[in-house]
C-alpha cells in the first residue's frame, strides 16, 4: 500500500453546538505506529470515531483504506478498541473472544493467537467481570485483533496498565506494524510519544503538527517531547 491508510480532508465535527473539530486535515501513513496525542478534550476520541465511521460529520471527508469511513467492506478490515472495555462481563475471556470471532468470521486459531498476544493465557477461562480494569482493557484489545485488521485504531489502550505491560503492548504494536498493519494509538501521555513512528498532535480540535519525534525535536529545538508540545502551543499563539 502506497496511499495513506487514512486520509482526512477538512473534517468538521459539531457536537453539542460546538465545533469539536473545526477543520482538520491529515494523513495516517501505512504500516506504521502513529500516535494521536493531546490533552483530554483535544478531540482525539471524536477523530477516532470519525475514522471508524461512527461519528456524524458536518463537512469534509474521511477515507480509510481507500474507501469512505464506515463503508461495509471496511468492517472486517478495521479493528477498534474503545476507551471503556467493550466486552461482556458475565462471559469468560475465551467465551468473549469466541463470540466476536464468530461475528467476524475468524477461526478458533484467531482466539488463541489474540489471547497470547495480550498475555492473558492464565486468565482465559476467568469471567471478565472479575478481572482488573487493565485486564479488561486487554480483553478488548484481543477482540480488536481477532480479524487480523489492516488498520487497528486504539483509544487510550495503555491507560491504567502497569509499566511492564505497557512496554509489552508497545512491543506488540510495533510487531504488528512490522507485519504490514497500520496502528493509530491515542494517548494523553507525552512520554508515550517516543514509542511512535510518527505523531499527530492535537489541541482544541486543531492539528498542531504531524511529524516524527525527531522532526518535532528539530523543529522546536527541544530534547523532551512534552517541551516540544508546549513550544508548538506557544508557536500557535497559546
Amino acid at each position: 500500500m502506497t496511499q495513506p491508510a487514512v486520509r482526512i480532508d477538512r473534517l468538521r465535527v459539531i457536537r453539542g453546538g460546538r465545533a469539536v473539530l473545526p477543520e482538520l486535515s491529515c494523513d495516517v501513513p501505512p504500516g506504521a505506529v502513529v500516535g494521536l496525542l493531546g490533552p483530554s478534550g483535544s478531540g482525539k476520541t471524536t477523530l477516532i470515531r470519525a475514522i471508524v465511521g461512527v461519528q456524524r460529520i458536518a463537512a469534509g471527508t474521511v477515507e480509510v483504506l481507500g474507501r469512505p469511513a464506515g463503508s461495509r467492506p471496511l468492517r472486517a478490515r478495521v479493528g477498534y478498541m474503545t476507551q471503556a472495555p467493550s466486552v461482556y462481563g458475565d462471559l469468560t475471556v475465551r467465551e468473549n473472544l469466541r463470540f466476536f470471532a464468530r461475528v467476524l468470521g475468524a477461526g478458533r486459531e484467531a482466539v488463541g493467537r489474540a489471547i497470547g498476544d495480550v498475555s492473558l493465557g492464565d486468565r482465559a477461562d476467568q469471567v471478565v467481570g472479575s478481572l482488573s480494569g487493565g485486564e479488561q482493557a486487554r480483553v478488548s484489545l484481543a477482540a480488536a485483533l481477532l480479524g487480523e485488521p489492516a488498520l487497528l485504531v486504539l483509544d487510550e489502550p495503555t491507560v491504567g496498565l502497569d509499566p511492564v505491560l505497557r512496554r509489552d503492548l508497545w512491543s506488540l504494536f510495533h510487531a504488528l506494524a512490522a507485519r504490514g498493519r497500520t496502528l493509530l494509538v491515542s494517548s494523553h501521555v507525552m512520554d508515550e510519544a517516543d514509542r511512535c513512528d510518527s505523531l499527530l498532535l492535537l489541541r482544541e480540535g486543531r492539528l498542531l503538527a504531524q511529524a516524527t519525534p525527531a522532526e518535532l525535536r528539530a523543529r522546536t529545538g527541544t530534547t523532551q517531547l512534552d517541551d516540544a508540545f508546549l513550544a508548538l502551543i506557544d508557536e500557535a499563539g497559546g
